[in-house]
């Protein structure tokens, strides 16, 4: 039995109820790193890619993503796909910080400090990158430990889900 298309399929009308259009985006991203890595099987090496990319609405949500795949585009789709489920939320005191924080994830050590307004972000690599996704406007920030960047970036998250907003 050989199914027609109807007039309605060609309207986005399908069996499934209306076709929603895409709504645009809110989220930027940023690709904080991009590495091809490699297993050793039975039959030589099998190369895959791994993406490590922030997504954040610069209004204080922010997440990081990290994922594998067969060519560069698959992964950086499931890493951003894997950010967006896991933002959170950045508390802000005005145009920064509510206090200063040092976080140690794993080897990586991270130093957020608030500062006046005016200041930026001072921040380097991957903390600068989170850091302006999060939409935090004024801030210093000093890697201490680490220089491996996925650590780094986990790092700040998990900073800012550690931070209380103190009430004055």
């Amino acid at each position: 039995m050989v199914m027609q298309k109807s007039q309605n399929d060609r309207r986005g009308f399908g069996r499934r109820g209306p076709r929603r259009d895409r709504v645009e985006d809110e989220f930027d991203q940023r690709i904080v790193e991009l590495s091809r890595v490699t297993r050793v099987m039975a039959g030589g090496k099998r190369m895959r890619f791994r993406a490590l990319v922030v997504v954040g609405d610069r209004k204080g949500k922010v997440g990081a993503g990290l994922a594998k795949g067969a060519d560069v585009s698959l992964a950086i789709s499931k890493a951003t796909t894997k950010a967006k489920r896991d933002l959170i939320s950045v508390p802000l005191r005005g145009e920064t910080l509510p206090h200063e924080t040092t976080i140690k994830y794993k080897s990586a050590k991270v130093l957020l400090r608030p500062a006046k307004v005016g200041t930026g972000i001072i921040a380097g690599g991957p903390v600068r990158i989170v850091l302006e996704l999060a939409g935090v406007p004024n801030v210093v920030s000093k890697i201490l430990g680490s220089a491996n960047k996925i650590n780094n970036v986990r790092a700040v998250l998990a900073a800012f889900s550690r931070m209380k907003i103190v009430k004055k």
